[in-house]
């Protein structure tokens, strides 16, 4: 096409001279479908010349004055072609000409002696090209390039005045609006064979023809080469229809060098702001996001003024790559520059919150945006029920859904995905049950999405009988299971060790059609590992790999064998060891590490060394983790001087021991109560410049709190504190305790009061440190204020802690008030203890120290005062 223009463009030009025949009509293209006009005019039923009864019910329908019917010539009153066609322009305009009139129209006026003018037709064209579509004409650029066909017919030329530049333009227009390329090229061939001279506006048009073409490197080609040549200047829209062509074809780094080449021309063709936005726009498509940035700030070097189209592109290229930091900033910088961000902008903004999991900033830009008189629409809707589904707050997102109606927002297929998603998330089936049979009621049919959600919600609970009702319930409903369907309902059965189901299914799915992804072999392959059955699970992987689907990586294996380990099942776990060596696969340092962590979680040191020397013979060096994990087997066993020694070794092969080995060694040797030691690895911890973390410092405060030595974690304690190292609740409880034991009553009361300053909340441990240091000495009433306030803090106290409570009350005579805590034992999650039934019997049996107090003690427990005593006492019975 490309050189077919170019022939054509380099033939001399000229208007046509009158006295030359007209050009034959190239093919042309057919009329639109449903445009109304049956056939050509030669095709048309003739009409007797001598009566003008159609013209003057046409006439009638455009506005014109009645025609006497009496009269079988024009009468005096009759209007020209002029006022005819300005007539049906303004109802083309207003979408009330209907494709038929305008047909008629033609019919009537290409009889007429009266040539029609160049200005009233193209007005005409022109009030077509941008008629809105309507019931009379659903399409009006269609329209006036069927009705330019009949015109440029022989038989037409006398009557119309020839097409000008302005007439091709505007058609040419019309096909790059109805999205007719082709049709636009034909005109343009039209063009070049009548002689016109081509102008800026005509290349310009073109260049949008080649563009809805797709035709990038021909848009490129006319706008730096024959444009030149044939002597027309590009103007900024040619240089824009080019950029955006290039962009849109991912190519916009050529598209930025073409407007490098607009900046450095002389000339009314410089870069607007539509230029810089549709690069800047580009580009971050692309991901070029510092080439996106840079072009932004030379744009307002240029003085080219950023608009709401720029800000906002960036802002939606910065929300997608979740720098929201960054995204604010430019938000308020749009702001500050006197723009107001639009429905798009907060849109960004809401989503990008959304995905990064900032519920709160979600919602207060939600707020900003209401608060600036923008009505959110569907679209922030659904991002911000979205966010609060992420957070847990499905049913604050719930009564946002139900709201949604009264604000005249109807919930669509994607809001109902988004509370469906986060009912499941949360576990709330009942809700997500009776939202998902809900739908079809209010005119929204669940598709393959909606039914995979509720079956993923069911399956990943091991609720295998509501899974497969919904599956059924989705074939039946004439939703077709999808690839993903099948591998949501494989995993389940899979997890559940139902590997008949699993691969009844896995077949059902080969024989629809579907072709099985490496997710699905992957959980079938688990499935079988983590059951034993190798033999399958090494046909499945071959049978994948004959698929052309990579088998299953290393990674894949160790979390398998990573599993097996943690529960003990360190066999199997070697087993699946071998497996991956037999299937060609290379086991890796996590590996070996995971292998090693097994043996020694059952106490097989000896099986964990051989692993190791495995390890080293496979090439392997062992890392910090595998000796990490060799001392830690070492410590739990008892074996601390094995464990240094290991850690001598790994010093000796030069791999640094990280602040997880020193804390394995401490709570070793603390455990094993060997505290010089303990204090010396801890020197040693802080002269090799390891950091100590909370986790280390814990280990170390509460391994010399437990061997005594109290009075020197609490004095390191202080020293930390000072050094502004941050604690965690548990600390602060060891530290509560440790003072408590060494008489500093007044220092752990200042250390519990100052908790909340430190931003830390107690928490039951915490009470009931309290409690417990209070109680012992004697402090009854400070006690049971703590519990009051406990209780009021939303911390529920332990069985533990009540049975404690109950027991030094009675011991301390207290018989009324251990009687209150007594009526909050309940039986289920607080029972009395063996060892608090027994003191019970023992004081208030009739030989007991308060035999004659029973009374004082709830009426159910006061049978304990009586003769006899059933000699099986369950704990549970007396709750």
């Amino acid at each position: 096409m490309a050189d077919v223009i170019h022939r054509k463009l380099r033939k001399p030009h000229g208007r046509r001279d009158s006295s030359q025949p007209a050009p034959q009509e190239p093919t042309s293209p057919p009329p639109p479908p449903g445009s109304g006009h049956k056939a050509s005019t030669s095709s048309r039923k003739a009409m007797p010349d001598a009566s003008p009864l159609p013209l003057t019910r046409l006439l009638l329908h455009i506005g014109r004055r009645r025609l006497s019917s009496s009269t079988t010539s024009p009468p005096s009153g009759f209007r020209s072609p002029i006022a005819a066609f300005g007539a049906a322009t303004e109802r083309a305009r207003a979408g009330t000409l209907s494709t038929e009139d305008a047909h008629h129209l033609f019919d009537e006026l290409l009889r007429q002696t009266i040539p029609v003018p160049e200005r009233s037709l193209n007005g005409f064209f022109t009030a077509l090209a941008r008629a809105p579509s309507s019931a009379a004409c659903r399409d009006g650029p269609s329209l006036a390039v069927a009705l330019f066909n009949r015109i440029c017919r022989e038989e037409a030329r006398p009557r119309v005045a020839l097409p000008t530049v302005c007439t091709y333009n505007i058609l040419m227009d019309c096909c790059c609006r109805t999205r007719r390329p082709t049709v636009g090229f034909a005109l343009f061939g039209r063009f070049l064979k009548t002689g016109l001279k081509m102008d800026v506006i005509v290349a310009s048009i073109l260049l949008k023809c080649l563009y809805h073409a797709k035709r990038s490197d021909d848009v490129v080609n006319l706008l730096l080469h024959r444009m030149p040549e044939l002597g027309v200047e590009p103007d900024t829209i040619s240089y824009n229809t080019v950029v955006k062509t290039l962009c849109e074809d991912s190519r916009s780094q050529r598209a930025l060098d073409l407007l490098h080449t607009m900046v450095k021309k002389s000339g009314g063709c410089s870069p607007n702001v539509v230029t810089y936005n549709t690069v800047i726009h580009g580009l971050f498509r692309e991901g070029e996001v510092s080439k996106a940035c840079n072009l932004f700030h030379e744009m307002m070097q240029q003085g080219v003024v950023p608009d709401v189209v720029t800000y906002t592109s960036i802002i939606d290229a910065l929300c997608k790559a979740r720098a929201m930091d960054k995204a604010e900033l430019v938000l308020r910088q749009m702001i500050s520059n006197g723009f107001q961000p639009n429905k798009v902008t907060y849109n960004c903004m809401i989503h990008g919150y959304s995905i990064s999991g900032q519920w709160k900033e979600t919602a207060g830009m939600f707020r900003e945006m209401t608060s600036q008189g923008l009505m959110p629409n569907i679209v922030t809707c659904n991002s911000y029920m979205s966010s609060l589904c992420k957070h847990g707050k499905s049913k604050e997102a719930a009564e946002f859904f139900d709201s949604m109606a009264a604000k005249g927002h109807k919930p669509n297929l994607v809001t109902y995905s988004v509370l469906l998603h986060g009912y499941a998330t949360e576990g709330c089936f009942v809700d997500m049950l009776n939202l998902f049979n809900s739908m079809e009621g209010n005119g929204i049919v669940a598709d393959q999405r909606v039914f995979n959600i509720v079956i993923d919600a069911y399956g990943k609970r091991g609720m295998m009988d509501e899974t497969m009702l919904i599956f059924t319930q989705m074939q039946e409903q004439g939703v077709i299971p999808d690839a993903c369907t099948y591998g949501i309902v494989i995993a389940a059965f899979s997890r559940m060790g139902r590997l008949a189901d699993a691969m009844d299914k896995f077949n059902q799915m080969i024989a629809m059609g579907l072709k099985p992804e490496g997710i699905v072999y992957h959980s079938l392959i688990q499935g079988f590992c983590m059951h034993g059955n190798l033999v399958k699970a090494k046909e499945l992987v071959s049978e994948m790999m004959s698929r052309g689907i990579p088998r299953p990586n290393i990674v894949f294996f160790n979390s398998i064998i990573n599993s097996l380990c943690k529960e003990g099942r360190v066999v199997e776990a070697h087993d699946i060891f071998d497996f991956v060596i037999h299937i060609g696969e290379r086991p890796d340092v996590i590996t070996f590490n995971s292998l090693i962590d097994g043996y020694g979680l059952v106490g097989k040191i000896e099986k964990a060394f051989g692993v190791l020397d495995a390890m080293i013979s496979a090439g392997i060096e062992p890392d910090v983790v595998s000796y990490n994990t060799l001392i830690d087997g070492y410590c739990r066993n008892g074996r601390i001087d094995d464990g240094l020694i290991l850690f001598g070794e790994m010093l000796s092969k030069g791999v640094k021991p990280t602040t997880i080995t020193y804390g394995i060694i401490l709570h070793g040797l603390f455990n094993d109560g060997r505290t010089v030691g303990a204090k010396k690895m801890c020197h040693e911890m802080i002269e090799s410049g390891t950091t100590m973390d909370i986790s280390t410092c814990g280990i170390i405060l509460g391994g010399l709190c437990r061997n005594n030595c109290d009075d020197e974690a609490i004095a390191m304690f202080k020293k930390l504190g000072a050094m502004n190292v941050k604690f965690n609740i548990a600390i602060i409880n060891t530290m509560i305790d440790a003072m408590y034991k060494v008489r500093k009553r007044e220092e752990a009361k200042e250390l519990f009061d100052s908790i909340s300053a430190t931003g830390l909340v107690p928490n039951a441990s915490t009470y009931g440190v309290m409690i417990k240091n209070l109680l012992k000495e004697g402090s009854v009433e400070e006690a049971d204020n703590m519990f009051s306030l406990m209780e009021k803090s939303g911390c529920a106290p332990s069985s533990r802690l009540l049975n404690y409570i109950i027991r030094v009350l009675l011991e301390k005579g207290e018989i009324v008030k251990a009687g209150n805590y007594m009526f909050k034992v309940d039986g289920k999650r607080i029972s009395l203890e063996a060892s608090t039934v027994s003191l019970l019997m023992a004081l208030f049996s009739r030989e007991g120290k308060y035999w004659e107090d029973v009374k004082l003690l709830p009426a159910k427990y006061q049978f304990f005062g009586g003769d006899t005593l059933d000699v099986n006492l369950n704990p549970r019975k007396y709750s």
